[in-house]
């Protein structure tokens, strides 16, 4: 039967690689801000709705969210008893462990084009402001539901370290270690 719930899954995700794969492209050929969404879909072979039901816009092609089951997988897997900067800490190998090697480059690749545009590097900070949230939550969750103001702060001033590392591994594309440029904005704070 080809209206599966999977079967439309894994359609849906297709498509959304597809323009994905097609807007990445076109950013590396003609720089992000020359680029609209009419090119986008042109080249993904889709329509504009179908671009806006995959993406709310272009700049969420390549600053984008983790879902929160993996933030909440990465918590859960951290042992809760140490102190949260510990805890953090131990949470980015954990997840560079995860990044195959074409995912490391994918990575590498979307963060050269976010390093490369004011407007994206400014952008990154919200979206990094937001993933903080989503560690919040399951740092709470973890803790039957409460976590001291303070503790917010050191997530978000971590997320903002965490994201200055990104930006310096596209900076030098990619020549040193990403870990050893977070490692060393964590060792900043």
């Amino acid at each position: 039967m080809t209206d599966s719930p999977d079967w439309r899954r894994r359609r849906w995700a297709a498509t959304h690689q597809r323009i994905y794969d097609a807007a990445i492209a076109l950013f590396q050929e003609q720089g992000f801000d020359a680029v609209h969404v009419g090119q986008i879909v042109d080249r993904a072979g889709v329509s504009v709705p179908t671009f806006y039901a995959h993406y709310p816009s272009k700049e969420h092609v390549v600053l984008q969210l983790p879902a929160v089951e993996e933030i909440n997988a990465l918590v859960r897997a951290l042992p809760g008893q140490l102190p949260l900067r510990e805890r953090i800490r131990q949470a980015m190998p954990l997840w560079f462990a995860s990044w195959t090697p074409e995912f490391r480059e994918a990575q590498l690749v979307r963060w050269r084009i976010i390093a490369g545009v004011p407007g994206l590097r400014t952008r990154a900070a919200e979206f990094e402001r937001a993933t903080a949230g989503l560690l919040v939550d399951a740092l709470r969750a973890q803790h039957g539901g409460t976590m001291p103001a303070a503790d917010a702060i050191v997530v978000n001033a971590y997320m903002a370290a965490y994201t200055a590392g990104l930006l310096a591994w596209a900076d030098c594309n990619g020549e040193r270690k990403v870990e050893e440029l977070i490692d060393d904005a964590f060792d900043a704070l």
